[in-house]
Protein backbone atom coordinates (compact mmCIF):
# COMPACT_ATOMS: atom_id res chain seq x y z
CA UNK A 1 0.00 0.00 0.00
CA UNK A 2 1.34 3.35 -1.08
CA UNK A 3 1.94 5.90 1.79
CA UNK A 4 -0.11 8.72 1.46
CA UNK A 5 -0.42 12.40 3.54
CA UNK A 6 -3.19 10.84 5.92
CA UNK A 7 -0.85 7.65 6.73
CA UNK A 8 2.09 9.89 8.17
CA UNK A 9 -0.71 12.33 10.01
CA UNK A 10 -0.84 11.30 13.45
CA UNK A 11 -3.13 12.25 16.44
CA UNK A 12 -1.47 15.26 17.59
CA UNK A 13 -0.23 16.57 14.61
CA UNK A 14 -4.15 16.14 13.15
CA UNK A 15 -5.33 18.13 15.94
CA UNK A 16 -2.61 20.68 15.85
CA UNK A 17 -3.85 21.08 12.38
CA UNK A 18 -7.35 21.25 13.12
CA UNK A 19 -6.80 23.96 16.01
CA UNK A 20 -5.15 26.47 13.11
CA UNK A 21 -8.87 26.71 11.94
CA UNK A 22 -9.44 28.20 15.59
CA UNK A 23 -8.51 31.20 15.93
CA UNK A 24 -9.31 31.58 19.41
CA UNK A 25 -7.53 27.91 19.96
CA UNK A 26 -5.26 27.97 22.96
CA UNK A 27 -3.61 24.25 22.71
CA UNK A 28 -5.79 22.95 25.48
CA UNK A 29 -7.45 19.87 23.63
CA UNK A 30 -3.58 19.24 22.02
CA UNK A 31 -2.52 18.53 25.66
CA UNK A 32 -5.81 16.70 26.95
CA UNK A 33 -5.58 14.29 23.61
CA UNK A 34 -2.20 13.74 24.12
CA UNK A 35 -2.61 12.78 27.81
CA UNK A 36 -5.42 10.39 26.73
CA UNK A 37 -3.64 9.03 24.16
CA UNK A 38 -0.33 8.45 25.89
CA UNK A 39 -3.10 6.42 28.47
CA UNK A 40 -5.00 4.56 25.80
CA UNK A 41 -1.84 3.32 24.00
CA UNK A 42 -0.41 2.04 27.89
CA UNK A 43 -3.89 0.50 28.25
CA UNK A 44 -4.09 -1.32 25.23
CA UNK A 45 -0.47 -2.75 26.00
CA UNK A 46 -1.80 -4.05 29.47
CA UNK A 47 -4.91 -5.52 27.37
CA UNK A 48 -2.68 -7.75 25.42
CA UNK A 49 -0.46 -9.23 28.27
CA UNK A 50 -3.79 -9.39 30.24
CA UNK A 51 -3.24 -12.97 30.79
CA UNK A 52 0.44 -13.20 30.67
CA UNK A 53 0.27 -10.68 33.95
CA UNK A 54 -2.26 -12.24 35.47
CA UNK A 55 -4.95 -9.04 35.69
CA UNK A 56 -7.97 -11.39 34.66
CA UNK A 57 -10.76 -11.84 36.52
CA UNK A 58 -12.64 -10.13 39.56
CA UNK A 59 -11.27 -8.22 42.66
CA UNK A 60 -13.10 -8.33 45.95
CA UNK A 61 -14.21 -5.25 45.99
CA UNK A 62 -17.80 -3.55 43.65
CA UNK A 63 -17.30 -0.33 42.23
CA UNK A 64 -19.92 2.58 42.67
CA UNK A 65 -22.32 1.01 40.69
CA UNK A 66 -22.30 -1.96 42.84
CA UNK A 67 -20.63 -3.83 40.22
CA UNK A 68 -17.81 -6.32 40.45
CA UNK A 69 -14.77 -4.86 39.35
CA UNK A 70 -11.94 -6.28 36.76
CA UNK A 71 -8.66 -6.38 38.16
CA UNK A 72 -7.52 -4.29 34.92
CA UNK A 73 -10.88 -1.62 35.26
CA UNK A 74 -9.01 -0.47 38.47
CA UNK A 75 -5.15 -0.68 36.64
CA UNK A 76 -6.78 1.20 33.78
CA UNK A 77 -8.53 4.06 35.75
CA UNK A 78 -5.40 4.94 37.64
CA UNK A 79 -3.11 4.79 34.21
CA UNK A 80 -5.71 7.29 33.13
CA UNK A 81 -5.73 9.37 36.37
CA UNK A 82 -1.74 9.30 36.44
CA UNK A 83 -1.61 10.59 32.91
CA UNK A 84 -4.23 13.06 32.73
CA UNK A 85 -3.77 14.09 36.34
CA UNK A 86 -0.87 16.38 35.40
CA UNK A 87 -2.48 18.57 32.77
CA UNK A 88 -2.59 22.08 34.10
CA UNK A 89 -6.05 22.67 31.98
CA UNK A 90 -7.85 20.13 33.84
CA UNK A 91 -10.06 20.35 37.02
CA UNK A 92 -11.45 17.14 37.48
CA UNK A 93 -11.65 13.48 36.23
CA UNK A 94 -14.73 12.06 36.68
CA UNK A 95 -14.71 7.91 36.38
CA UNK A 96 -17.01 5.59 36.07
CA UNK A 97 -15.12 3.82 38.88
CA UNK A 98 -15.39 6.15 41.17
CA UNK A 99 -17.86 8.03 43.37
CA UNK A 100 -17.00 10.83 43.56
CA UNK A 101 -14.79 13.02 41.10
CA UNK A 102 -10.85 13.47 41.44
CA UNK A 103 -10.86 17.12 41.92
CA UNK A 104 -7.22 18.62 40.44
CA UNK A 105 -7.61 22.53 40.44
CA UNK A 106 -10.22 25.34 40.59
CA UNK A 107 -11.49 27.36 37.60
CA UNK A 108 -9.67 30.32 38.72
CA UNK A 109 -6.60 27.89 38.87
CA UNK A 110 -7.18 26.90 34.88
CA UNK A 111 -8.84 24.04 35.43
CA UNK A 112 -11.06 24.88 32.47
CA UNK A 113 -12.10 21.25 31.75
CA UNK A 114 -13.14 17.97 33.04
CA UNK A 115 -12.57 14.33 31.64
CA UNK A 116 -15.29 11.77 31.82
CA UNK A 117 -14.44 8.36 31.25
CA UNK A 118 -15.71 4.64 31.27
CA UNK A 119 -11.62 3.60 31.71
CA UNK A 120 -12.36 -0.34 30.20
CA UNK A 121 -15.65 -0.81 29.04
CA UNK A 122 -16.37 -4.73 28.74
CA UNK A 123 -13.72 -5.52 30.52
CA UNK A 124 -15.66 -8.68 31.89
CA UNK A 125 -15.06 -10.19 28.47
CA UNK A 126 -11.10 -9.62 29.06
CA UNK A 127 -10.68 -13.82 29.62
CA UNK A 128 -12.63 -14.43 25.96
CA UNK A 129 -9.94 -12.07 24.23
CA UNK A 130 -13.36 -10.15 23.11
CA UNK A 131 -12.71 -6.01 22.10
CA UNK A 132 -12.88 -4.41 25.22
CA UNK A 133 -12.43 -0.20 25.06
CA UNK A 134 -12.41 3.29 26.66
CA UNK A 135 -14.99 5.74 26.35
CA UNK A 136 -14.14 9.31 27.40
CA UNK A 137 -15.87 12.62 27.02
CA UNK A 138 -14.40 16.22 27.37
CA UNK A 139 -16.19 18.56 28.95
CA UNK A 140 -15.65 22.65 29.48
CA UNK A 141 -16.46 23.98 32.53
CA UNK A 142 -18.57 27.26 32.17
CA UNK A 143 -16.84 30.29 32.60
CA UNK A 144 -17.61 31.43 36.92
CA UNK A 145 -19.42 28.64 37.66
CA UNK A 146 -19.22 27.65 41.93
CA UNK A 147 -20.37 25.06 43.47
CA UNK A 148 -19.23 21.23 44.16
CA UNK A 149 -17.44 19.61 41.25
CA UNK A 150 -21.01 17.28 40.20
CA UNK A 151 -22.78 20.82 40.26
CA UNK A 152 -20.20 22.39 37.80
CA UNK A 153 -20.32 19.30 35.35
CA UNK A 154 -24.15 18.67 35.48
CA UNK A 155 -24.93 22.59 35.42
CA UNK A 156 -26.08 23.70 31.81
CA UNK A 157 -23.01 26.15 31.35
CA UNK A 158 -20.71 23.20 30.71
CA UNK A 159 -20.50 21.82 27.48
CA UNK A 160 -19.16 18.50 26.15
CA UNK A 161 -16.72 19.51 23.43
CA UNK A 162 -15.12 16.46 22.45
CA UNK A 163 -15.86 12.58 22.87
CA UNK A 164 -13.81 9.50 22.00
CA UNK A 165 -13.27 6.30 22.48
CA UNK A 166 -10.57 3.36 21.83
CA UNK A 167 -11.16 0.36 20.69
CA UNK A 168 -8.69 -2.90 21.98
CA UNK A 169 -9.30 -5.57 18.92
CA UNK A 170 -7.67 -6.83 16.16
CA UNK A 171 -5.89 -2.98 15.64
CA UNK A 172 -6.40 -0.50 18.22
CA UNK A 173 -8.44 2.19 17.18
CA UNK A 174 -9.05 5.85 18.14
CA UNK A 175 -12.50 7.28 17.17
CA UNK A 176 -13.04 11.13 18.26
CA UNK A 177 -15.45 13.96 17.27
CA UNK A 178 -14.49 17.57 18.69
CA UNK A 179 -17.35 18.80 16.94
CA UNK A 180 -16.56 18.90 13.44
CA UNK A 181 -17.09 15.55 12.42
CA UNK A 182 -15.34 11.91 13.26
CA UNK A 183 -12.09 11.19 12.26
CA UNK A 184 -10.67 7.09 12.69
CA UNK A 185 -7.18 6.57 13.59
CA UNK A 186 -5.24 3.28 14.10
CA UNK A 187 -2.47 2.89 16.36
CA UNK A 188 0.73 1.81 14.36
CA UNK A 189 3.08 -0.16 16.63
CA UNK A 190 6.04 0.73 14.72
CA UNK A 191 6.50 3.70 15.52
CA UNK A 192 3.98 4.16 18.55
CA UNK A 193 1.85 6.21 17.03
CA UNK A 194 -1.84 6.72 16.70
CA UNK A 195 -2.15 7.77 12.67
CA UNK A 196 -4.91 8.84 10.38
CA UNK A 197 -6.85 6.48 8.24
CA UNK A 198 -10.36 7.66 7.78
CA UNK A 199 -11.72 11.54 7.46
CA UNK A 200 -14.98 12.43 8.04
CA UNK A 201 -17.26 9.10 9.02
CA UNK A 202 -20.54 9.27 8.11
CA UNK A 203 -22.29 6.45 9.52
CA UNK A 204 -24.94 4.36 6.87
CA UNK A 205 -28.20 5.80 6.37
CA UNK A 206 -29.58 2.62 6.60
CA UNK A 207 -29.07 -1.06 7.84
CA UNK A 208 -31.17 -4.11 8.41
CA UNK A 209 -28.79 -4.62 11.69
CA UNK A 210 -30.03 -4.57 15.29
CA UNK A 211 -27.78 -5.04 18.10
CA UNK A 212 -29.52 -5.99 21.73
CA UNK A 213 -28.91 -8.60 24.00
CA UNK A 214 -32.38 -10.59 23.09
CA UNK A 215 -32.08 -13.10 25.82
CA UNK A 216 -34.24 -10.28 28.11
CA UNK A 217 -36.68 -9.65 25.73
CA UNK A 218 -39.45 -10.81 28.06
CA UNK A 219 -38.25 -7.99 30.34
CA UNK A 220 -38.49 -4.98 27.75
CA UNK A 221 -41.28 -2.76 27.66
CA UNK A 222 -43.93 -3.68 24.89
CA UNK A 223 -42.57 -1.26 22.64
CA UNK A 224 -38.96 -2.65 22.27
CA UNK A 225 -40.83 -6.24 22.09
CA UNK A 226 -42.97 -5.05 19.05
CA UNK A 227 -40.14 -3.64 17.20
CA UNK A 228 -38.19 -6.81 17.31
CA UNK A 229 -41.07 -8.72 15.93
CA UNK A 230 -41.79 -6.70 12.74
CA UNK A 231 -38.02 -6.79 12.61
CA UNK A 232 -37.27 -10.63 12.64
CA UNK A 233 -40.55 -10.52 10.04
CA UNK A 234 -38.78 -8.03 7.82
CA UNK A 235 -35.48 -9.92 7.39
CA UNK A 236 -33.05 -8.05 9.95
CA UNK A 237 -29.75 -9.86 11.05
CA UNK A 238 -28.70 -9.87 14.75
CA UNK A 239 -25.16 -8.92 16.35
CA UNK A 240 -24.33 -8.89 19.66
CA UNK A 241 -20.90 -8.10 21.37
CA UNK A 242 -22.20 -7.37 24.73
CA UNK A 243 -19.16 -5.18 24.89
CA UNK A 244 -20.31 -1.39 23.64
CA UNK A 245 -17.75 -0.22 22.38
CA UNK A 246 -16.89 -3.29 19.95
CA UNK A 247 -21.01 -3.06 19.14
CA UNK A 248 -21.19 0.98 19.00
CA UNK A 249 -17.68 0.70 16.35
CA UNK A 250 -19.20 -1.93 14.28
CA UNK A 251 -22.88 0.06 14.04
CA UNK A 252 -20.65 3.33 13.01
CA UNK A 253 -18.95 1.47 10.65
CA UNK A 254 -21.68 -0.65 9.14
CA UNK A 255 -24.72 0.75 9.98
CA UNK A 256 -27.58 -0.25 12.02
CA UNK A 257 -28.86 -0.11 15.57
CA UNK A 258 -27.88 -0.30 19.07
CA UNK A 259 -30.39 -0.71 21.38
CA UNK A 260 -30.14 -0.96 25.39
CA UNK A 261 -33.74 -0.85 26.83
CA UNK A 262 -35.19 -0.35 30.55
CA UNK A 263 -35.88 -3.98 31.77
CA UNK A 264 -38.39 -4.70 34.80
CA UNK A 265 -35.18 -4.72 36.95
CA UNK A 266 -33.67 -2.27 35.65
CA UNK A 267 -37.04 0.63 34.48
CA UNK A 268 -34.06 3.68 34.26
CA UNK A 269 -32.12 1.36 31.83
CA UNK A 270 -28.63 0.34 32.22
CA UNK A 271 -25.73 2.55 30.44
CA UNK A 272 -24.13 5.41 32.54
CA UNK A 273 -25.51 8.87 30.47
CA UNK A 274 -22.15 10.88 31.38
CA UNK A 275 -19.65 8.06 30.52
CA UNK A 276 -21.26 5.73 28.17
CA UNK A 277 -24.42 7.35 26.47
CA UNK A 278 -23.65 11.11 26.34
CA UNK A 279 -19.99 10.30 24.25
CA UNK A 280 -21.23 8.02 22.39
CA UNK A 281 -24.38 10.08 21.16
CA UNK A 282 -22.12 13.11 19.89
CA UNK A 283 -19.96 10.34 17.91
CA UNK A 284 -23.14 8.89 16.26
CA UNK A 285 -24.79 12.31 15.66
CA UNK A 286 -21.50 13.84 14.12
CA UNK A 287 -21.47 11.04 11.82
CA UNK A 288 -24.65 11.63 10.47
CA UNK A 289 -26.59 9.13 12.68
CA UNK A 290 -29.18 9.44 15.93
CA UNK A 291 -29.29 8.58 19.34
CA UNK A 292 -32.59 8.84 21.82
CA UNK A 293 -33.09 8.02 25.45
CA UNK A 294 -35.89 5.26 24.38
CA UNK A 295 -39.00 7.19 24.04
CA UNK A 296 -37.74 10.35 26.13
CA UNK A 297 -36.39 12.24 22.86
CA UNK A 298 -33.10 13.07 21.71
CA UNK A 299 -30.46 11.69 23.90
CA UNK A 300 -28.24 14.89 24.30
CA UNK A 301 -31.01 17.00 25.24
CA UNK A 302 -31.36 15.13 28.49
CA UNK A 303 -29.95 17.12 31.69
CA UNK A 304 -28.56 14.49 33.86
CA UNK A 305 -29.60 15.31 38.02
CA UNK A 306 -26.51 13.23 38.89
CA UNK A 307 -23.03 11.44 37.71
CA UNK A 308 -24.04 8.43 37.71
CA UNK A 309 -27.44 8.41 36.23
CA UNK A 310 -28.40 5.46 33.91
CA UNK A 311 -30.64 6.16 30.99
CA UNK A 312 -32.16 3.68 28.04
CA UNK A 313 -30.13 4.13 24.91
CA UNK A 314 -31.20 3.71 20.92
CA UNK A 315 -28.84 4.98 18.43
CA UNK A 316 -27.53 4.16 15.07
CA UNK A 317 -28.24 4.91 11.33
CA UNK A 318 -30.98 7.62 10.96
CA UNK A 319 -33.92 5.60 9.41
CA UNK A 320 -33.03 2.39 12.08
CA UNK A 321 -33.71 4.68 15.20
CA UNK A 322 -36.54 6.02 13.41
CA UNK A 323 -38.10 1.99 13.53
CA UNK A 324 -37.59 2.01 16.78
CA UNK A 325 -38.78 5.16 17.92
CA UNK A 326 -42.19 4.18 15.65
CA UNK A 327 -42.68 1.12 17.35
CA UNK A 328 -42.03 2.89 21.33
CA UNK A 329 -44.25 5.81 20.71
Amino acid sequence: MPWTDDNLMSLQSHVLVEERHHPGATGDFTWILSAISLATKTIGNKVRRARIEDVIGELSEHNVQGEQQQKLDVISNEIIKSCLGSRANIGALVSEEEETPTVLRSHDDGGRYAVLFDPLDGSSNLDVSVGVGTIFSVVRLGDGVKGTPENMILTPESKQVAAGYVLYGSSTVFVLTTGQGVDMFVLDHSIGAFVLVKRDLMIPTSQKIYSINEAYVDRFPAGYRSYLEWAHEDGYSSRYIGSMVADIHRTLLKGGVFIYPPTDDRPEGKLRYLYEAMPMSMIIEQAGGRSIAGNQGRLLDIKPTSLHERIPVVMGSTDEVDHVERFLS
